[in-house]
């Protein structure tokens, strides 16, 4: 990713997206207006920096800016937590964080994810790559084993596989923007990963909403979840999803964790999948 074009796009982006009444731009000046959202001057007043700064700053550079400042821009384009984090990270890089080299993943991690009999569950790695699952999650989403490495991505799955999209229905379009925020997040994150922007480009040529999505600069982090799923084996399954961190693993972006409520029916229907599928966890070689 060029650092310093990303920067640029997103501070117009989200200067674009507010309106000068919501800024608290007085509106005698909103008249005849010739850009959307904010202008550079008007944000740079309310920021309490000089339109110079701030159009060095929407330029791309930023070696001068300060995190106090970044800050006071953020609070004027109202940006989520998210977007403040994401912001800081593109405006000083030396502050994301270190790279480290993708590794196997741990067997003891590996036996974590096949004790959960009712729990599907996998392990993304730093593009939002599956790089580890147990029984019931291949069973539920996908046969992962069965994906060739290089496409088994949410990305591949969210936007190019057809019965990923028709499993979600109308909850596709949050899934999938939700999905780009959070690779756009990554992006920052691990700067030294070429595999993320890699990643970014292939689906971008094969996908005209992943392409739409990614140039609406939409930044944020896939945390917790509720997903309604139209199973072609069980019918609907209503599950709740948690990305849980992993510290002990730094090139790892986490483990996602899928759970039905207690007692429900879609909790009998993943028992059924667990009695029933024949797909293999991620340490069972596949013939």
């Amino acid at each position: 990713m060029d650092r310093e074009a990303e920067l640029s796009e997103f501070l117009k982006s989200r200067r674009a997206r507010l309106r000068p009444e919501e800024a608290g731009v007085p509106y005698k000046n909103h008249g005849t207006r010739r850009v959307r959202g904010l202008r550079r001057e008007e944000l740079a007043l309310l920021a309490g920096v000089s339109v110079a700064h701030y159009t060095r700053l929407e330029q791309g550079r930023s070696q001068n800016v300060s995190a106090e400042v970044l800050d006071s821009i953020a609070d004027v384009l109202r940006l989520t937590a998210d977007e403040r984090t994401y912001l800081h990270a593109l405006a000083h890089p030396a502050h994301r964080c270190r790279d480290c080299p993708q590794t196997p993943v741990r067997p003891g991690l590996q036996r974590l994810l096949d004790s959960m009999i009712l729990t599907p569950a996998f392990v993304l790695g730093r593009h939002a790559n599956v790089v580890a699952w147990n029984r019931l999650a291949a069973a539920v989403f996908a046969d992962f084993a069965a994906i060739p490495e290089d496409r088994r991505t949410i990305g591949h799955l969210v936007f190019l596989d057809e019965e990923i999209k028709r499993m979600h229905g109308e909850g596709w379009p949050r899934l999938a923007q939700e999905h780009v925020a959070q690779l756009r997040l990554l992006s920052a994150r691990y700067p030294k990963y070429p595999q993320i922007m890699e990643h970014v480009d292939a689906i971008c040529s094969r996908s005209p909403e992943f392409r739409r999505l990614w140039n609406e600069h939409h930044v944020a982090a896939a945390t917790h979840r509720d997903y309604v799923l139209d199973h072609p084996i069980v019918g609907e399954l209503r599950l709740s999803a948690e990305l849980v961190g992993l510290p002990g693993d730094p090139e790892l972006q986490g483990m996602d964790l899928f759970a039905a409520e207690p007692g429900s029916e879609s909790e009998n229907r993943l028992r059924h999948l667990a009695a029933t599928t024949t797909r293999e966890p991620s340490n069972t070689p596949v013939a």
